[in-house]
């Protein structure tokens, strides 16, 4: 026997009628069934539907559907007119919907889903057999479902955070320059305001605070600079913090009462001040202790901060001090390389007549010390030997080869009083045997002044591999000396070098550099002696040491890898 909706076993469509309905109407079945009629009024409703409905089977037969059960959205009963089981009734068609709520007995909203199939009684449409069921289950599922994809999205945002983080705080070696950064991404994104402390012995320094505000971050550095040292036995958050405590929430609870040591009043001043009413605090730490502290506080953002957000910070502040360890560590190094620098490379001797000046600048991604040196030292006999040299490399290493070269050189010079290119030959041999240097290039030069009655100086100079000297004429015109030009240090091929003897007018400017000045990996280095030479004239008439600035800072090629040592002479 076919079912309301069903074909008969003929084929034919037929509306099930009479008593063929009831029996029809399954008990066991797990959704609710109830018949309406045209009149829109319940004529039999199943145990489930009376379960779903939550009313007496007695309390629903009878009564009008769609005053009984029909709701929007917001629990309001509709108009008759826009009841869409009413509707389908009215068209005689079988209908399906997903959008409807009912109201049960004890008053509450429930979302259902509904199919309505016509019926016939003694051959005339009678009504409407209602199946509907109840997607409560569904809208927990989907609910679900979304919190599920929020969950997700919000990890993967983090997740980002972490990545930006790491990526900020490893793109540079300036410790306040990373934690400036820092603070900069991680607000508004968890707080809108970001403080950082750092730890010196028992000093602190507050190097960054932060605040997001109109939409732009705004440096407060009347909240920044030294605050009062560590106390041992205060036992506010921040404190704890820097004594190697976990990461903590924090509110402005904490600061209340009567401050117990002086960085605790400036912490309690902080959050009067700042109006942070949430906020997390966690340590910077590195291998050998922790370094400082960073603050992240909520003033404007209404929510305080959670358990998963504490991990969070936490995490990154880790992050964060490994940062600091790093820029600290290379900093250390940097110091030391500047030292060692001032200890290698020599003051320029005072000659009567003569103006000098040099300058180093290290190689930007290597130490602050490398192979590249100048040198100027007088002989007993008023000659000033002027040395411009580069051992291979931009480094430590680099930069101990070239003081071995340096030191060997001045005492080739200074024992026998021989031209350069046969204390250079001397040189070129013994490197191979008794120096770590692998090769070098150099200039080496005597200077010697008029004799009597001459106003002429003379440079008497030998090329070693090296990018060619320039001279700057008093008429402000310059030309490179291209002449005597021999092979490098440490080939190990002992080839004859020759000596080049140039008189120098007066006023006249000798300018030795290294490659590092002219020589870029994006061009040829034809271009880069050029542009080496058109500045030199543009500049000419500048006191040296201004010359020397200014040239370095025009002539040196974006991109350049290598350090630079550059030495400037003037005759009268």
């Amino acid at each position: 026997m076919a079912g309301p909706g069903q074909l008969s076993g003929d084929g034919e469509h037929r509306p099930l009628v009479g008593p063929e309905l009831l029996d029809a109407m399954f008990y066991g079945l797990d959704v609710g069934v109830y018949v309406v009629g045209l009149d829109g009024r319940i004529r039999v409703v199943n145990p489930r539907g009376a379960e779903l409905i939550r009313r007496a089977p007695e309390d629903i037969v009878g009564a009008d559907a769609h005053d009984l059960l029909h709701r929007d959205s917001d629990g309001g009963v509709g108009p008759r007119e826009e009841c869409p089981l009413l509707g389908a009734l009215a068209d005689r068609q079988p209908t399906r919907t997903q959008e409807t709520w009912s109201e049960r007995g004890d008053g509450t909203l429930m979302p259902v889903g509904w199919l309505m199939a016509p019926y016939e009684a003694a051959g005339e449409y009678a009504g409407g057999v209602v199946t509907f069921f109840d997607f409560s289950g569904r809208e927990a599922d989907s609910l679900r479902r979304e919190a599920h994809l929020a969950a997700l999205e919000n990890l993967a945002d983090r997740l980002s955070l972490v990545a930006e983080v790491t990526t900020v705080l490893t793109s540079t070696l300036d410790v306040q320059e990373a934690l400036r950064r820092l603070n900069r991404l991680v607000a508004p994104r968890l707080a809108d305001w970001a403080v950082v402390d750092l730890l010196d012995g028992e000093e602190v320094l507050r190097v960054s605070v932060v605040h997001h505000e109109g939409g732009r971050h705004v440096s407060k550095p009347e909240l920044e600079g030294p605050i009062p040292p560590l106390s041992w036995a205060s036992r506010s958050p921040l404190q704890r913090v820097l004594r190697g405590a976990p990461a903590a929430l924090v509110g402005p609870e904490n600061y209340a009462g009567q401050p117990d040591s002086a960085i605790q009043k400036v912490q309690q001043d902080l959050f009067r001040v700042t109006g942070i009413h949430s906020a997390i605090m966690a340590p910077l730490r590195a291998s050998h202790g922790v370094l400082g502290a960073l603050t992240l506080g909520r003033a404007d953002q209404p929510n305080a901060f959670g358990r998963d957000e504490l991990a969070l910070v936490d995490d990154i502040a880790r992050r964060a001090g490994l940062a600091v360890d790093n820029a600290q560590l290379y900093d250390r190094q940097r110091r030391v390389s500047e030292t060692m620098q001032r200890h290698l490379l020599t003051p320029l001797p005072r000659v009567e007549g003569l103006e000098m000046a040099a300058r180093y600048q290290p190689a930007p991604l290597g130490s602050q010390v490398g192979g590249d040196w100048y040198d100027a030292f007088v002989l007993p006999e008023e000659v000033t030997m002027l040395v411009i040299g580069d051992v291979v490399g931009h480094d430590l290493e680099a930069a101990a080869h070239m003081s071995q070269v340096r030191n060997m050189l001045r005492a080739f010079v200074w024992d026998r009083r021989e031209p350069p290119s046969v204390i250079v030959d001397r040189l070129d041999e013994a490197l191979v045997h008794i120096s770590d240097a692998r090769m070098a290039s150099l200039i080496l030069g005597r200077l010697e002044p008029p004799d009597a009655g001459e106003e002429t100086w003379r440079l008497q100079w030998t090329n070693a591999g090296h990018p060619p000297l320039l001279l700057l004429g008093a008429d402000g015109s310059a030309a490179f000396l291209e002449d005597g030009q021999g092979t490098l240090l440490g080939t190990d091929m002992a080839p004859p070098r020759s000596d080049v003897l140039t008189p120098l007018s007066p006023r006249t400017t000798i300018i030795g550099y290294t490659d590092g000045l002219v020589e870029s990996p994006d061009e040829p280095l034809d271009t880069g002696l050029e542009r080496l030479r058109q500045h030199t004239e543009e500049l000419a008439g500048l006191p040296l040491g201004d010359f020397c600035d200014r040239l370095i800072e025009r002539v040196r090629p974006p991109g350049a890898e290598d350090d630079i040592a550059l030495l400037v002479v003037q005759v009268p």
